[in-house]
């Protein structure tokens, strides 16, 4: 044995739907050389990440090992698989490769971001190689909700893994390359697969997929029987369903407007890389507005209830210069998301106090996943018999399903979550490091740690509210008139009407009239005191522990 080992290391999307991010390593143990593959984002929540605009891997121990890392390969331009190369790209600076369309969106973003675009490179489809260190990898072409997806085949010394990137068996999924089982059948008989890294989305989905091209008559008979303006949202990175809904418009006489940056970003880079074509002639806004309400249809940003999106815009009034109306109908070609149905349904419910006839996609007739359900994963299994399943893309309880099903197939496999460093040299995948596999807030435009404790910080003063006290000492340390309280956050009045901040002033100032010399003297002693006092009385007047800030000034002795 040479010693050299195989390495598998999700950084993020292994036990969460996002934030892909995955290494693959061969090499002598803790030498191995190193590729990344997909570097994406989560979305942030009030409760758990409340003003971040983004969720990244923590890319630490990465960054640590950067004279082993020979590549970044990105599968495809969705958000959790692309969004963080802008933000966390400077900290790596390794040649990029993807395929044109996603090459394109990933210039875009190094563009806005001032970062060389030329770090990106395209690639071709399979049988094109890309050779980083010991690994030789290939794109291989796959159905997924955005065009030019892809598969990678990355082969290594100690055998080929299969990383099967987002993916649906759809043979015609509109726009871009569809599912090709004689093309996946090639591979597998070209040489063993010794793993396979699977996508884990849909695996409690027991029917077999829909191809998108299903989607076509429903939506087309939708809009043909709408009354007024029709306005319908989807995942602004579909572009197979905005060509299917704008056919739709105008196939009934319709004309069709875009609405919203991401959606017009998507078209176009798609229509520049030629995985676009026919789509219908669009409209700009202003355009828009001289067009009759029975014969304009919108297409617009915001499926997911996003507060800035056109949905959202459009559901609080006029978004430029358009409305909504009694007798609109508003189309949902789209899935929630769990976790934004709150946004979701706030734009329901305002659209339905307009009287807007709201349709979404419960009877599964204007949408369908881009994953693959169970059916097409087993079937995907079966084609490529691989020695060893690791299952990626999903909760936990996604891959330990997913284990479960190749068990029963007799392929060895096991749960690998962030920061388990699989050794899969052997026969049978082997936990063999946990490192701390943690996460980057994007917060306004800066990068920080989610152990910083910056967003705890903001998480208590939202929950408790904020005092602020000032107290200002003279020469000898003696109290130099009141203290001062300023609140935020809090309610005004305490027990009986009193006025909250007046009671800790009163409090406050007693205090200080009394201390010793000692406790004056001493900066943290005083900071101890004062907001302690401030926490028990406010428990005591408004039942609540603030957050406290304690200002100190003392006047210079000449």
């Amino acid at each position: 044995m040479s010693g050299e080992r195989l390495i598998y290391l999700p950084l993020g999307g292994a036990g969460e739907i996002g934030m892909n991010a995955y290494i693959y390593g061969y090499g002598m143990p803790g030498k191995e050389r190193l590729i990344l593959v997909d570097l994406g984002v989560a979305f942030p929540d009030m409760d758990g990440s409340p003003g971040v605009d983004l969720i990244m891997p923590d890319i630490s121990w990465l960054a640590d090992k950067l004279d082993r890392l020979e590549a970044i390969f990105i599968t495809h331009a969705h958000e959790d698989h692309i969004g963080a190369l802008p933000h966390l790209w400077p900290a790596l600076r390794k040649p990029v490769y993807a395929r044109k369309f996603t090459a394109t969106i990933g210039r875009l973003k190094f563009e806005e971001a001032g970062h060389p675009k030329d770090a990106i490179t395209t690639v071709e489809a399979r049988p094109h190689v890309v050779e980083a260190g010991p690994f030789k990898v290939q794109f291989v072409p796959v159905a997924h909700s955005i065009p030019e997806s892809a598969a990678l085949i990355i082969d290594t010394p100690a055998g080929r893994i299969i990383h099967s990137g987002d993916f649906k068996r759809d043979a015609t999924p509109i726009v871009g390359e569809g599912w090709d089982d004689a093309a996946m059948e090639a591979i597998a008989a070209e040489r063993p697969v010794k793993a396979l890294m699977c996508d884990s989305t849909n695996v409690f989905s027991t029917h077999e997929g829909r191809s998108e091209s299903t989607l076509k008559d429903p939506i087309a008979e939708l809009v043909k029987s709408a009354g007024g303006m029709v306005v319908a949202t989807t995942f602004a990175s579909n572009v197979a369903r905005l060509k299917t809904l704008a056919e739709a418009g105008r196939a009934a006489g319709r004309q069709v407007c875009l609405l919203g940056r991401a959606m017009k970003r998507m078209v176009a880079a798609a229509e520049e890389t030629g995985v676009l074509v026919g789509f219908p002639r669009t409209l700009t806004p202003e355009e828009a507005l001289e067009v009759p309400r029975r014969n304009l249809m919108l297409i617009v940003t915001g499926s997911q209830g996003e507060r800035r999106a056109a949905s959202a815009q459009l559901s609080r009034g006029k978004y430029l210069g358009i409305e909504m109306k009694e007798g609109d109908m508003f189309l949902f070609s789209s899935k929630t998301i769990p976790g934004n149905e709150r946004g979701v349904l706030s734009i329901v419910n305002a659209f339905s106090e307009m009287g807007v006839d709201i349709v979404d996609d419960n009877g599964g007739l204007y949408h369908v996943s881009g994953h693959a359900n169970r059916p097409d994963l087993e079937q995907v299994h079966r084609t490529f018999l691989p020695d060893m399943l690791l299952p990626m893309h999903g909760e936990h309880r996604h891959l330990r399903e997913h284990v479960r099903i190749a068990h029963e197939a007799g392929i060895a496999a096991a749960v690998a979550t962030n920061g388990m460093m699989m050794d899969i040299t052997g026969d049978v995948p082997k936990v063999v490091e946990r490192i701390e596999a943690g996460r980057t807030y994007l917060d306004g435009n800066v990068l920080i740690g989610a152990l910083d404790g910056v967003v705890r910080n903001r998480i208590r003063m939202a929950l408790n509210g904020l005092a602020m006290v000032t107290v200002i000492l003279d020469e000898q340390d003696q109290p130099l008139g009141e203290a001062w309280v300023e609140l935020m956050g809090l309610p005004e009045t305490g027990k009986g009407g009193r006025a909250l901040a007046e009671t800790l002033e009163t409090e406050l100032t007693q205090f200080l009239d009394g201390a010793s010399a000692k406790i004056l003297s001493n900066d943290d002693k005083m900071d101890e005191a004062l907001r302690k006092i401030v926490r028990q009385v406010s428990m005591e007047e408004i039942g609540k522990k603030p957050e406290v800030i304690v200002v100190v000034s003392r006047l210079a002795t000449e």
